[in-house]
């Protein structure tokens, strides 16, 4: 192995590429030898989100542990193309770089500095023409079919919206309203029935979000966590009451007004 790993000075990109190959090469790591990209395709994922998470805290030092471990997955995913044939991590840098360039011509290109135009409609007018968008239809079937459901649904409004496509009262109370009014005339329908109109509901409060600028993922995120420490107070609560939840419920102890009104249970 010709590879220095008990040196001491701080280690770069370039050893982290050696020490890939050797992890997939011949007499490496059995497990990291195995790994395809499906295989892996989860990790990528919850590397991802705990990058995420890292933010949200604000704690750079788990974020840039969390940051190493996203590159990895890169790193993963670009050896075993290069294995392949097909492209090498080099090539990933090389796209990216070629990308960021077209799409700021303001900054790299001798475009009219007198253009009234936001940066980010430069990026999305330099993405049409890149991807060779023939239809608005194309333009949002290009949004990832993988992101979460709400936040897809954000996009797709967002994306609509730049082509025109908006309707009067979309996003409005009165349309969220007019949704839940046709789910609770479902109730008594079907399943399919049912999560259509629930899912109309969803897509209109995207809709809603994205009018008034806010991110309908972050809020239902935030209200997650506010929900387990809500739900944490209750516990607390009926532990002192009752001795256990648990307890509580054996007994017929009926949960106190006050609880289910403050606490939203």
């Amino acid at each position: 192995m010709d590879f220095d790993y008990k040196r001491t000075q701080n280690f770069t990109i370039s050893d982290l590429l050696e020490i890939m190959k050797l992890l997939r090469g011949e007499g490496g790591c059995p497990w990291d030898r195995a790994q395809d990209h499906h295989t892996i395709r989860k990790n990528f994922i919850e590397e991802t989100y705990e990058a995420v998470e890292a933010i949200d805290r604000e704690d750079a030092e788990l974020l840039r542990e969390e940051l190493g471990d996203v590159l990895l997955q890169v790193v993963f995913h670009a050896e075993i193309e290069r294995e392949a044939g097909t492209f090498s991590f080099e090539d990933v840098c090389d796209s990216i770089c070629r990308k960021l360039i077209f799409r700021h011509p303001f900054l790299f290109e001798d475009a009219d500095r007198e253009d009234d135009r936001t940066p980010d409609e430069h990026w999305d007018e330099r993405k049409q023409k890149e991807k060779g968008f023939s239809s608005g239809a194309e333009y949002l079937d290009s949004v990832s079919k993988t992101l979460p459901a709400l936040m897809r649904a954000q996009k797709l409004v967002s994306r609509s919206q730049k082509k025109g496509l908006s309707q009067r009262n979309a996003g409005s109370l009165q349309a969220i309203r007019g949704c839940l009014d046709r789910l609770d005339s479902a109730a008594a329908a079907g399943d399919e029935e049912r999560k259509t109109r629930l899912g109309e509901l969803l897509f209109e409060i995207s809709r809603y979000a994205e009018r008034n600028g806010l991110e309908a993922e972050v809020a239902l995120s935030h209200k997650n966590d506010r929900f387990i420490r809500e739900f944490a107070a209750f516990e607390q609560q009926m532990t002192a009451e009752c001795g256990a939840v648990e307890q509580c419920s054996m007994e017929g102890t009926a949960v106190p007004e006050r609880a289910v009104t403050t606490q939203e249970f």
